[in-house]
């Protein structure tokens, strides 16, 4: 009960600080920092598995971009000749060791190929880290939209039961001075009973939704958080959209790495088809004269059975896909642009009209009803109805505000620009 009490009393002095404009400090005691989304978008991806796996992934492009750099290894190559045999070729008395070394030379630029390929891949991890990142990001927004949310709805199911508290005993005074049946008194203590069980409920769901944001962060969430969040969005600028345009945007970069990987590819199994030489020179030592002599051989394959087109034909196929991906990219991308600027736009709309004027006049309809009610001018369901009304409409605003930063954050997310180079900052 006593963390409940103070769950209820911090979101209420959290949104009452929020929604003061201007006036004068209460005390001059300093409020506690607040713990601002960009922080906790910072604090998150210094911890989430999804940025770690990013950095590694990037560890591994560089290894592996040092790999296709280097040249084959030589091979140690050792030969004994006319040995075990007959005559005087029994035992090793007649015995010619030969040792050498096998030095595989590439041809055809497989080496610059590779090359290409990892620098491609290392784009490409770049910019997974990047796509990373902004999922974070989004991730963490909406876990902290959600967050200012659950304190707000709490701090108004504070103050609904508070106003239930007041009914109950203005019920009370009416009921005793004989002005109304004691019917309304026990109709006022079951409001007030539900709207204590609606600030339960709430503090649950706040705890629940800081708990969720802390453990994407992965620590502890020290201060307030900013409240300001849920502000009503500014008036709305009409006037034609620019089209929307996937150029620049990370998932389009996504795909022109894959087709740069592609394109690298096919370089890769064409160079690949060529044959490579290997070379062998070597020292022979001549049973008969004791004597010792130089080798040198020359061997490359011969491309009979495996010409390398069936690689090639591969290669080129994998790039015809990754072209034909990005081109639905670029279509989805557009299409998903389009849709969030309206849905934002849309939820900005809800969310200036639930916090504006629909919300004044249902502060003013209840204001109204509680005292004609008190004066006996209005009936108890009256009242009722109103507040009903009112709290309904706290909550849909709330509601509304949410949905319009969730669909900025979302349109943002699609936005979002690639790094330059397509390396991860």
């Amino acid at each position: 009960m006593n963390r409940l009490l103070a769950a209820v009393l911090a979101a209420a002095s959290c949104v009452a600080m929020a929604q003061a404009h201007g006036g004068q400090p209460a005390s001059t005691t300093q409020a506690p920092p607040v713990y601002t989304l960009d922080r906790a978008v910072l604090d998150a991806g210094g911890s989430a598995p999804a940025a770690e796996a990013a950095r590694a992934g990037i560890d591994a492009a560089r290894a592996g971009r040092t790999v296709a750099g280097l040249r084959p290894n030589p091979v140690a190559e050792g030969q004994v000749e006319n040995i075990a045999g007959r005559g005087p070729y029994r035992g090793l008395r007649s015995a010619e060791a030969t040792i050498g070394v096998a030095l595989p030379i590439e041809l055809g630029g497989k080496r610059g190929a590779r090359v290409a390929v990892a620098d491609a891949e290392l784009s490409k991890a770049g910019l997974e880290a990047a796509i990373a990142a902004a999922d974070i990001r989004f991730q963490v927004s909406q876990l902290y939209v959600e967050a200012v949310a659950a304190d707000r709805r709490l701090a108004i199911a504070a103050d609904q039961a508070r106003i239930a508290r007041e009914t109950l005993h203005a019920a009370g005074v009416r009921v005793q001075a004989g002005r109304a049946s004691p019917i309304e008194q026990q109709r006022a203590d079951v409001a007030r009973i539900t709207a204590e069980a609606g600030v339960e409920r709430q503090a649950r769901l706040a705890e629940a939704a800081r708990a969720n944001l802390a453990r994407r962060i992965g620590r502890p969430i020290d201060g307030a958080l900013d409240a300001r969040l849920l502000d009503p969005p500014p008036p709305a600028r009409f006037g034609p959209e620019p089209p929307a345009s996937a150029d620049g945007t990370l998932a389009l970069a996504a795909a022109d790495a894959d087709l740069a990987v592609a394109d690298a590819g096919v370089q890769l199994a064409r160079a690949n088809r060529v044959p490579d030489l290997t070379v062998g020179p070597g020292l022979r030592r001549l049973a008969a004269t004791d004597d010792t002599a130089a080798v040198f051989s020359v061997s490359i394959p011969i491309p009979l059975l495996n010409g390398g087109r069936a690689a090639v034909a591969q290669a080129r196929a994998e790039r015809t896909r990754a072209d034909a991906r990005r081109r639905m990219t670029a279509q989805d991308v557009e299409q998903a642009i389009t849709d969030a600027r309206v849905e934002a736009a849309n939820a900005a709309t809800m969310a200036r009209a639930a916090s504006g004027p629909a919300l004044a006049a249902a502060q003013e309809a209840a204001r109204i009803a509680r005292i004609g009610y008190r004066e006996g001018k209005f009936g108890q369901l009256d009242l009722l109805d109103a507040e009903r009304t009112l709290a309904e409409m706290r909550v849909a605003a709330i509601d509304a505000l949410a949905s319009y930063q969730n669909a900025r954050a979302r349109l943002e997310r699609l936005t979002a620009a690639a790094p330059m180079g397509g390396q991860h900052p």
